[in-house]
């Protein structure tokens, strides 16, 4: 298996760390997140190395596109407040001569179907949270009251008067989405991203500042504030663990749930024939802490903004609003801990994507895409992140394409 990775040691002047490896060849690396990247090596408690995707870009907390392997401690930060943010795909038996000549209507549908867009604690006008429940997010929520409840009996802040239930099957705002794709073949698939929504952001707020407060005056010593830890053993690691592992499985059932939803609104419109699934649907984080055994060792990996890559395992990379996407399978690489990119990577800013393009240059990159073209969605533009053809070529040692996805249809929140 060729090498794409290139090693990127600590300056001679700065402290003692680990390597970090980055496959990065073709795709630009932006200084401030090798900065980042070389702060978290620091850390005595890294495994081996870390590691850094094609997407990487600088981040809040921790590198996006990185995959940090720990022994015996957990940094909250570098997990995140997307707690499970990841992708779910299905492959559907209908094919692009299924579907109308006006896509519009099912994206109307889809809309209609799946709240999006910021969520307003439930209030008047809030997209982004049911008023009424549906019955199947209320047995899905009753798989996972229990661990909430637990959660919220020891930390009473994390229980907000906009309940996670309102929130489940639910997309969000910013860069989630769900998509209609056409594959090589011109099959149809659905394909979404979003994560654990507002309980996921409760908790990683709180459990970060809760590190940062236990490290006391120890903070000053970490090459970054926002690199405060939890150690294994403790009372918070162990509450944090809980907790982190409840906010990933509420992840995976709102990407369920939604899927269901978008299944379900696209047949009833009835401008496409009876469909089902052709394939299991794909379902992986790309922000989440697991555990698992690398080199002969028993370590906590903490992937964020990277997919598991295991040998055989299917992930989904996505591209931006006008690119492709890919189903991938992975080739078990154990030099980038079995992971690869969680999609294209941001290249600007969003404030300097807001600045840099106009809506006829976001118009222009989404010709043939039924979707948005209004200034909220102007950071979201593709020429906003890196080439996502560029990404994969970078990361060929770690997948394999299983499926190219074009998307006709995409909802943004």
């Amino acid at each position: 298996m060729s090498k794409r990775y290139v090693t990127i040691d600590p300056p001679k002047n700065a402290p003692a760390g680990h390597p970090v490896k980055a496959w990065v060849r073709g795709v630009p690396l932006d200084p401030k997140a090798k900065d980042q990247l070389l702060r978290t090596s620091q850390l005595p408690f890294i495994h081996r190395w870390v590691a850094a995707m094609p997407d990487v870009h600088w981040g809040l907390g921790a590198t996006i596109g990185s995959v940090i392997p720990t022994k015996k401690a957990i940094i909250p930060a570098a997990v995140g407040v997307d707690i499970g943010c990841g992708m779910a795909a299905m492959h559907t038996s209908l094919t692009a001569s299924d579907l109308p000549d006006n896509l519009a209507p099912l994206r109307s549908a889809i809309e209609k179907a799946v709240p999006h867009g910021r969520s307003h604690r439930g209030g008047r006008g809030d997209r982004g949270a049911f008023g009424n429940v549906p019955k199947r997010n209320v047995k899905a929520w009753e798989g996972l009251r229990e661990g909430y409840a637990r959660i919220v009996a020891k930390y009473p802040k994390l229980d907000r008067n906009n309940p996670p239930a309102s929130q489940l099957g639910t997309l969000g705002s910013g860069n989630h989405f769900i998509e209609i794709c056409l594959d090589e073949e011109e099959d149809v698939w659905f394909m979404l991203h979003s994560g654990s929504r507002g309980v996921g952001n409760r908790t990683g707020m709180h459990f970060i500042q809760l590190a940062q407060k236990d490290m006391g005056r120890h903070l000053q010593k970490l090459p970054d504030k926002d690199l405060a830890y939890f150690e294994e053993g403790s009372e918070h690691f162990d509450d944090y663990w809980f907790a982190v592992d409840w906010a990933q499985r509420y992840a995976a059932t709102n990407r369920d749930l939604m899927m269901a939803a978008v299944t379900e609104a696209v047949r009833d419109t009835k401008l496409v024939p009876a469909f089902r699934a052709k394939e299991q649907v794909v379902n992986c984080h790309h922000n989440y802490v697991a555990r698992e055994r690398h080199y002969g060792d028993d370590v906590l990996v903490t992937r964020k903004g990277a997919v598991r890559a295991g040998l055989g395992d299917l992930g989904i990379i996505p591209g931006s609003m006008g690119a492709r996407s890919f189903i991938v399978r992975g080739k078990g690489n154990p030099e980038s801990f079995e992971s690869c990119s969680h999609g294209a990577g941001r290249v600007m800013s969003r404030t300097a994507a807001k600045k840099t393009f106009t809506l006829d240059d976001h118009a222009k990159a989404t010709q043939g895409v039924e979707c948005r073209k209004d200034a909220g969605v102007i950071d979201e533009t593709p020429a906003a992140y890196k080439d996502i053809d560029a990404v994969m070529e970078a990361q060929s040692d770690l997948v394999e394409i299983v499926h190219r996805l074009k998307q006709i249809v995409c909802v943004k929140g």
